[in-house]
């Protein structure tokens, strides 16, 4: 079951959109498989010093993004294939890359010089 005491939860952003984006991230991480089930919306509540209306909100907005299913009178699962693993990734690393691009531009650095670096750090990783 998702570990949720690494969920940090901060005044900025909606509540129930940090569990989606943490929920993401864990399957993104393969922290999480699926199948696997989620605490209740109740428990949930408890976990994290939620409203439960807020838990709910949560719970209804992964059902909609296709990531959970509850089946009737049953716990609810993580679910999802290989198409919506495929959007997570890019959504965790499009803001990545889009920042670590712009600042490249804004360092004057060409595509080939970039790649070059990339090819250095990457290769200087590998040996640590």
């Amino acid at each position: 079951m998702l570990d949720f005491s690494e969920l940090s939860l901060n005044t900025s952003e909606p509540v129930y959109a940090q569990i989606n984006e943490f929920i993401k991230r864990q399957i993104f991480l393969g922290k999480v498989k699926k199948g696997e089930p989620l605490p209740s919306r109740r428990e949930m509540a408890t976990l994290l010093k939620i409203n439960p209306n807020t838990a709910q909100r949560a719970f209804r907005a992964l059902e909609d993004a296709g990531l959970v299913l509850t089946p009737k009178n049953t716990v609810s699962i993580l679910y999802f294939d290989e198409e919506l693993l495929l959007d997570i990734q890019r959504e965790m690393t499009a803001d990545i890359v889009a920042e670590f691009v712009k600042k490249l531009k804004e360092n004057k650095l060409s595509l080939d010089e970039v790649m070059g670096l990339l090819q250095q750090e990457w290769e200087k990783g590998a040996k640590e």
